[in-house]
C-alpha cells in the first residue's frame, strides 16, 4: 500500500510540475507577444521621425561632401555659414516647431481635430515672420564674420553662397511644422517615406549638377534646395489632397487670431534647443581663430548633435534640460575649450576636448535625471495637464483615425 501511495504521490507531483511548466510557457508566450507589440508600436512612431532627422541632416552632409570635392575654401565657407547663422535658424525653427507638436498633440487628444489645421497655419505665420526678421543676418553674414575677425578669404566666399541658403531656410518652416502636424495624428509613415525619397533625390540632383554639369558649389546648393522644396511640395499634396480630412479643412482667417500666445509658446519652446545649436556655433566661431582655420571649421561642422535631451523633453522637462545645457555647455564646455586652446596651446584639439567634456557632463546629468524620474508620477502629471488644456469634443462622430489607433 505504501508503495502504491508513493507512486500516486509521484504521479500527482509530475502532473503538478507539468501544469506549472505549461503555465510558465503560456506566461512567457504572452510576455513575448506583449513586448513585441509594444516594440512594434514604438518603432512605428520612432522610425519615421528618426528618418526625417537623419535625412534632414543627411542633405546638409551631401552638399558638404560635394562642395568638399570642388573647393577646400568653399567647404570652409559653407561650413562656417551653415554652422553659425543657418544652425542658429535651424535650431530656432526646430524649437518653434515643437510648439506645433505640443498644440497639435493636445488638440488630437481632445478630439478637436479641426483646430490642428488652424494651429499649423498659425505656426507658418509666426515662423515666417521670425525667419524674415532674422534674414538680414544671413544676408550680412560675410561682413559680420569679418567684423568678428574671421578669415577674410573664407568670408568672401560666404558672400557668394549665402543667396543659395535663403530658399533652404524658408523650406525648413514647412517641413518641420508639417512633420509635427502629421506625427501628432499618427501619420508617421508618410513622413519617413517622403523624407527618404527627398534624400535620394538630393543625392541624384547634386551628383548631376556637380559631377556631370560641373556647377561646383552652386550645383551642390541647388541640389539641397531642390530636395528640400520637393519634400515641402510632396507634403502639401498629401495634406491638401484629402489625406487629412478631419484635421485639414482648408485655409481660415482664424489662423490670424491669438498669434501673440502662439509666438510666446514657440519662442519658449525654442530656447532649450537653441542652447545646444548655439553651443556648437560658438565653437565653430572659436575654431575660426585657430592657426588652421579651414580644417578646424570643416571638422566642427560635421558634429552630430546629442540626442539624449529628447527623452527628457518628451517628459516635459524643458526647463530642467535648459539649466543642464547652460551649466554643462556654457559654464564648463566653452571655458574649458578656451583654456586648453589658448593657455595650453592645444589648438583645435583643445576645442574638441572642451566640446566633448560639455557633452559628456550633459549626458551624465541627464542619465541620472532619467534614472531618478518617477515615470508613473510623470504620467499622472501629464494626464492632469491634458485635462486642464483639453477642449470639449467638436463632434461625436466615429473617426477612422481613432478607430485605427484603438485596433
Amino acid at each position: 500500500m505504501s508503495t502504491q501511495g508513493e507512486m500516486e504521490e509521484r504521479l500527482l507531483r509530475v502532473g503538478s510540475d507539468a501544469k506549472d511548466r505549461q503555465s510558465n510557457s503560456i506566461e512567457s508566450l504572452y510576455l513575448r507577444a506583449k513586448v513585441w507589440s509594444e516594440v512594434s508600436k514604438m518603432w512605428r512612431i520612432a522610425l519615421p521621425s528618426s528618418l526625417f532627422r537623419m535625412t534632414s541632416f543627411g542633405s546638409i552632409i551631401v552638399a558638404q561632401a560635394f562642395i568638399g570635392h570642388s573647393s577646400k575654401l568653399g567647404l570652409a565657407a559653407y561650413a562656417l555659414l551653415q554652422s553659425t547663422f543657418i544652425r542658429f535658424l535651424y535650431g530656432l525653427m526646430g524649437g518653434m516647431s515643437s510648439a506645433t507638436e505640443t498644440l497639435c498633440g493636445q488638440a488630437y487628444g481632445a478630439e478637436q481635430y479641426q483646430t490642428m489645421g488652424i494651429y499649423l497655419q498659425r505656426s507658418w505665420i509666426v515662423d515666417i515672420a521670425v525667419t524674415t526678421l532674422f534674414l538680414p543676418f544671413i544676408i550680412l553674414a560675410g561682413p559680420i564674420l569679418r567684423l568678428l575677425g574671421q578669415n577674410v578669404a573664407i568670408t568672401r566666399t560666404v558672400d557668394e553662397i549665402y543667396p543659395w541658403m535663403i530658399p533652404y531656410v524658408y523650406s525648413l518652416i514647412f517641413t518641420m511644422t508639417m512633420q509635427m502636424y502629421l506625427q501628432a495624428q499618427m501619420k508617421n509613415a508618410i513622413v519617413g517615406v517622403l523624407s527618404t525619397l527627398s534624400l535620394a533625390l538630393d543625392i541624384l540632383v547634386t551628383w548631376w549638377c556637380v559631377s556631370f554639369m560641373g556647377m561646383g558649389i552652386g550645383g551642390a546648393l541647388l541640389g539641397l534646395n531642390v530636395s528640400s522644396w520637393s519634400l515641402v511640395l510632396a507634403e502639401f499634396v498629401y495634406v491638401f489632397g484629402g489625406w487629412c480630412p478631419f484635421t485639414w479643412t482648408g485655409f481660415s482667417t482664424a489662423a490670424f487670431v491669438d498669434l501673440v500666445p502662439m509666438l510666446k509658446l514657440s519662442i519658449s519652446s525654442g530656447f532649450m534647443i537653441c542652447l545646444e545649436y548655439w553651443y556648437l556655433s560658438i565653437l565653430v566661431l572659436m575654431a575660426g581663430y585657430t592657426e588652421d582655420a579651414n580644417t578646424a571649421i570643416s571638422a566642427f561642422s560635421i558634429c552630430i548633435q546629442p540626442i539624449l535631451s529628447g527623452v527628457a523633453v518628451g517628459a516635459g522637462m524643458q526647463s530642467i534640460v535648459a539649466v543642464v545645457n547652460l551649466v554643462s555647455y556654457y559654464a564648463i564646455g566653452i571655458p574649458l575649450g578656451l583654456i586648453l586652446t589658448y593657455v595650453f596651446h592645444l589648438g583645435v584639439k583643445g576645442l574638441w576636448s572642451g566640446m566633448l567634456a560639455g557633452i559628456a557632463i550633459q549626458t551624465a546629468i541627464l542619465c541620472y535625471i532619467i534614472y531618478r524620474t518617477d515615470w508613473e508620477l510623470e504620467v499622472k502629471k501629464t494626464s492632469e495637464r491634458m485635462k486642464a488644456w483639453s477642449l470639449k469634443p467638436s463632434h461625436e462622430e466615429s473617426n477612422p483615425i481613432i478607430d485605427d489607433e484603438r485596433k
